[in-house]
This record gives C-alpha cells, sequence and structure tokens, in this order.
C-alpha cells in the first residue's frame, strides 16, 4: 500500500500588495479617508498627535483638499483612484 504524499496547506506568508482606494466608490467617503488615515499612520510609526494633526489638516478644506492632503502623507503607502 502506497501513501500519497499531502500536499501542505500552510503557506509562507506572502508580501501585500499595494492598497488602493477607489475615490469613486464607499472607500472614498471622507470619513472613510480619515479612519485610513489613522490606522496607516499607526502602522508607520507615527504617534498619536502626528495623526491628529494629519487629520485636522485634512478637514481643513473641502473634500479636494482632503484627498490631496492625504495623498500628500500617504501616497506612499495608498494609491488613489478615480
Amino acid at each position: 500500500m502506497v501513501i500519497a504524499k499531502q500536499k501542505k496547506m500552510i503557506r509562507k506568508k506572502q508580501p501585500k500588495k499595494e492598497m488602493i482606494i477607489d475615490l469613486t466608490g464607499p472607500e472614498g467617503n471622507a470619513f472613510v479617508l480619515l479612519g485610513y488615515a489613522k490606522r496607516i499612520a499607526r502602522k508607520i510609526g507615527m504617534n498619536g498627535v502626528e495623526a491628529k494633526n494629519i487629520q485636522t489638516e485634512m478637514t481643513n478644506g473641502d473634500y479636494e483638499h482632503l484627498v490631496e492632503t492625504f495623498d500628500k502623507y500617504f501616497g506612499d503607502y495608498v494609491i488613489l483612484e478615480r
């Protein structure tokens, strides 16, 4: 009797692909972008004060200003699409 070698089900961790945010969908909502800003800032090692300052800067204008500010700080980590 021959026992077939089973294929392993656990794989090595794969590098994550870039994060893409579709500004024309629900992820493009200003409040969602503010939440992303907070989470990404934490992930990249910013402290709470820095993250709050970025959120404040994001909200000191219209929607376009918010998107441009988000891109200014997090454009190296996130791709924004329209």
